[in-house]
């Protein structure tokens, strides 16, 4: 529900915006109601994006009451009465990708057309004021050419697009519901639904408990954002030229995504002197080696800024034990690969495969059916492992990749004449790119547990502790009562605890 702007003295410009006030003569069949759980987690993250230094709306307050409504809230068949809560959310506009399809003609498949079809009037004034309000340096300098002002606005926007994924990938944000409408036309993140930050790091991981096909998983966003571009390329025509707009993206997005995650990557490993060729496989190799050991994604960065580089370093041993503590113990993995499916339905599954491959693949299960093939086989390795030897390989895997980590800083730190100059920016470097805090699924849930049983402190200590996600220690301390109630006096850096190293959220 759009309440209107502010424009500050500054020259600032903010949208107010209420999220879940209720139907407006624009809603479809829903009550337009949203719930304490799901506002909790929007504004705590919206709030925890901002102070990472990642692009994003805001959210200005959090209103809670009596009402409620019905929900089910793993669409399971178990509904329940949650209480209604609102959200003021801020951004200098909340215009997505989707505003621009309100002009799509029909659906060669579905027939389905936008509202506004055929009124390219609405266009030429929406791509005016976005034009002229958010960009105006691109309306300045092409005020004579339409055709070369709307490119080199699509240009823009597909480079911000480009830049905040690659902030998300560098974090390990799993946005969740990556649809056009949830893509800002000025580069925000927006819409917090079913987000996620990773735990272990697993490329395939999917934070949205609805997502059954794995569209949006963690690894896949970058190229979901593109395909968004792509369909925003479609809504813009023929303003902008399709043929034109195809070529912009081409050229742009893999190109400014690549250079700006490698260059992000470089700073979280602390790199600040040299840019390497081979610097994009040693950050690939790092994901490989988390992904082998089940290594906690943030955690894993915080550390690397103590490895053994200067003499106040912890030795290599004690780094080591440091290093894979942070990776899945046995319990967390056979959680992580147990199977989903029934043994007799994946039997059923392979004759089918087997016998009528042409049936198959109606049913879609291709990609599923080997996904638990996959889990029934790392599940079974996974069994005749110990712990010992788990810990065993781990350091191994790691040892080898550190090898690779200590060369190329030899590399970066090659003819620095004060070497102690050389250290104090490689420590700053990566202690202002490798945050500490960043606001984990178990750690949303007990706030939110405590909330909706009447408690805010502890959403009012998880802000506050977002609101310094780089901490280090000597310039703030965690808040009392650290890591909610049912922690189990985890610190809040703490990777998750078994209950939640696979907690579905939606």
């Amino acid at each position: 529900m759009y309440l209107g702007e502010v424009c500050t003295a500054a020259g600032e410009r903010w949208e107010l915006q209420l999220k879940g006030a209720g139907p407006t003569p624009f809603s479809r069949q829903a009550d337009g109601r949203k719930v304490l759980r799901s506002s909790i987690r929007e504004f705590l993250c919206s709030e925890a994006m901002f102070h990472l230094g990642i692009p994003t709306t805001r959210a200005g307050a959090c209103v809670t009451s009596r009402s409620t409504v019905v929900r089910d809230v793993f669409y399971d068949g178990n509904p329940k009465y949650e209480k209604c809560t609102v959200v003021l959310r801020i951004a200098s506009t909340f215009l997505r990708f989707g505003s621009f399809e309100i002009f799509k003609s029909a659906d060669e498949h579905t027939g389905r057309e936008g509202p506004s079809v055929g009124r390219n009037d609405i266009r030429v004034q929406m791509l005016d004021y976005v034009i002229s309000t958010f960009y105006p340096e691109i309306q300045a300098a092409h005020a004579g050419d339409r055709v070369q002002r709307n490119a080199a606005f699509f240009r823009e926007v597909t480079r911000r697009t480009a830049r905040m994924v690659a902030e998300w990938q560098c974090v390990g944000f799993c946005h969740g519901v990556l649809n056009t409408d949830n893509m800002s036309i000025v580069g925000l993140t927006i819409d917090y639904g079913p987000f996620g930050f990773l735990d272990r790091y697993d490329p395939d991981h999917v934070c949205n408990a609805s997502d059954n096909t794995g569209r949006y998983t963690y690894s896949k966003q970058p190229e979901v954002c593109k395909w968004n571009l792509q369909k925003l390329v479609e809504a813009l025509e023929p303003e902008l030229p399709r043929e034109q707009g195809e070529a912009i993206l081409a050229a742009e997005f893999d190109a400014e995504f690549r250079r700006h995650y490698l260059q992000k990557m470089r700073r979280k490993l602390g790199l600040v002197r040299t840019e390497l060729d081979g610097d994009a496989a040693l950050v690939a190799k790092l994901l490989e080696t988390m992904h082998l050991t089940g290594a906690d994604f943030t955690n894993t960065f915080y550390l690397l800024s103590s490895f053994p580089v200067g003499p106040e370093s912890l030795g290599l041993p004690e780094f080591l034990a440091a290093l894979t503590a942070q990776c899945a113990s046995l319990e967390e993995l056979k959680l992580a690969f147990r199977p989903q499916m029934d043994p007799r339905q994946l039997s059923m599954m392979l004759m089918l495969a087997q016998s009528n491959p042409q049936l198959f693949a109606l049913f879609g299960t291709r990609a599923n059916v080997t996904k638990e093939l996959e889990r029934v086989e790392q599940q079974s390795r996974l069994e005749q492992l110990s712990p010992a030897e788990l810990l065993s390989k781990n350091r191994g895997h790691w040892a080898e990749w550190l090898q690779e980590y200590r060369a190329r800083l030899e590399k970066d730190r090659e003819g620095v004449s004060d070497s102690d100059a050389w250290q104090a920016e490689h420590t700053r470097v990566m202690h202002a790119n490798n945050p500490k805090y960043v606001l984990r699924n178990y750690i949303a849930q007990n706030a939110i547990e405590a909330a909706e049983n009447g408690d805010f402190s502890e959403v009012r200590r998880v802000l506050k502790l977002l609101e310094t996600p780089y901490h280090r220690d000597g310039e703030a301390t965690e808040p009392e009562g650290a890591g909610g109630a049912d922690s189990g006096g985890l610190s809040y850096s703490s990777k998750p605890p078994l209950w939640a190293a696979e907690l579905c959220v939606t």
